[in-house]
């Protein structure tokens, strides 16, 4: 839930409010988290714009109306004379749009009362926030609801309960899976994949070709599965920081080193395991290496847990993948921007040509893994159970958390990287 914010907070609930009013038309204000002067105004004109008391305190009431924004849709009772166009055009939308979220609807047929999906003129991803868990959730609400040709479930559930997501688009037999966020310092890449389904959902709808590749093609080609936030608990940790009612919150503290603070340290999930090193590849062997780098419990990084899939997030990325039974799979990550491939020489010689496909379109390099990074990740798992193409890419450069100003030339860098990958 969102919390209330008013004159003078600093977080990231001012973020998205902020990043919200620019999207709708209230000013052009930076997002810098920061309640101040320009969003005071800024409110107080959606207040009074939405019959609301312009007392300039974002709390449940003007939350409740700013958030068919934060979902990118309302729903609209079709009145006399209403065509398509007649609503696309009062509502700042297409009729494409309109279509696509209304699949059952014959727009001959429109029926007084009937109750329908409008999609805004809008994205619905929120691009230049902290993006925690439940942003991610009110984009995937959103989407699901524009978009209904793409499938989410939910396949397991994190340490402290949230959803891990699996969002699916697509209806070939190529089977590709493609997750995030293992890393929670590595938020960055959850909405680099969002930001991407969104836009190859849009490009199916209006049946565009994007860099060069038919969209339906693909689509007619491939199922793509996303996970787009492997550690949301971790994640959350990042960015909003450790709360008083955390079920560890003195273990955390303790396994952060005696810090509150876990916006520059902390990789792991709520019980303090790294999730890229929970599962069964080289295990043993990483064994001695965290005994010689002196880990040896959780942690805000490296440690690798009492057993592989030991953690409810790396046992359902791990069983997900079992289940669909991928060709390809690409865990993102940050920052260096490499692509890793190979794993104790049980890579295929297709790995490496993909490999060095992926690294042409992206502009990164092809580069095999070395000390941590050479055991008990997702990715040299998958190789070693499956023998097909496996890589971890890291995006971005400089120090985790990337700033979220670096999304658009990583999502720039990517974006024909995740096309090519979902039919090569």
């Amino acid at each position: 839930m969102l919390q209330t914010i008013r004159y003078g907070n600093r977080n990231n609930d001012v973020k998205i409010l902020q990043s919200v009013l620019n999207k709708i038309g209230y000013g052009a204000l930076v997002v810098d988290g920061v309640f101040s002067d320009n969003t005071l105004t800024a409110v107080k004109r959606f207040q009074r714009d939405y019959g609301l008391i312009p007392d300039g305190i974002v709390g449940v009431e003007t939350w409740k109306a700013l958030e068919r924004y934060l979902l990118g849709y309302t729903q609209y009772v079709i009145k006399a004379g209403d065509t398509f166009s007649s609503v696309a055009k009062k509502f700042h939308t297409t009729i494409p749009f309109i279509e696509a979220a209304n699949p059952n609807l014959v727009p001959t047929r429109l029926q007084i009362g009937q109750r329908i999906i409008v999609p805004y003129g809008i994205d619905v991803i929120l691009d230049n926030v902290g993006y925690t868990y439940e942003v991610l959730d009110y984009n995937i609400r959103g989407l699901r609801a524009r978009y209904p040709f793409i499938g989410v479930e939910i396949p397991g559930k994190s340490v402290l309960g949230r959803n891990l997501y699996v969002l699916k688009i697509g209806n070939g037999p190529n089977k590709v899976f493609y997750n995030a966020s293992h890393h929670a310092l590595e938020w960055i890449t959850s909405p680099l994949l969002m930001k991407w389904l969104e836009n190859f959902a849009e490009g199916y709808v209006m049946n565009s070709i994007v860099k060069g590749y038919n969209i339906r093609e693909i689509y007619e080609k491939s199922t793509i599965y996303i996970m787009p936030m492997v550690n949301p608990d971790g994640v959350e940790l990042v960015i909003n920081g450790l709360k008083t009612t955390n079920p560890n919150y003195q273990e955390l503290i303790r396994w952060n080193n005696g810090s509150t603070n876990f916006s520059r340290t902390w990789e792991a999930n709520n019980r303090g395991v790294d999730l890229n090193h929970n599962y069964n590849a080289a295990w043993e062997e990483y064994q001695q290496v965290q005994r010689e780098l002196g880990i040896t419990g959780p942690a805000p990084s490296k440690y690798s847990g009492p057993f592989p899939e030991s953690e409810p997030e790396s046992k359902t990325t791990a069983d997900f993948t079992r289940r669909i039974n991928p060709r390809l799979v690409i865990a993102y990550h940050s920052q260096g921007e490499v692509i890793y491939w190979n794993f104790m020489n049980m890579e295929t010689e297709e790995a490496r040509r993909i490999g060095d496909m992926l690294a042409r379109v992206s502009g990164y390099s092809l580069e095999t893994t070395s000390g941590t990074a050479s055991y008990t990740g997702y990715k040299d798992w998958f190789i070693k159970d499956y023998r097909r193409p496996g890589y971890t890419i890291e995006v971005g450069r400089g120090v985790n958390p990337l700033p979220i100003s670096q999304l658009p030339k990583i999502y720039d860098e990517n974006e024909e990287l995740l096309l090519l990958a979902a039919i090569v």
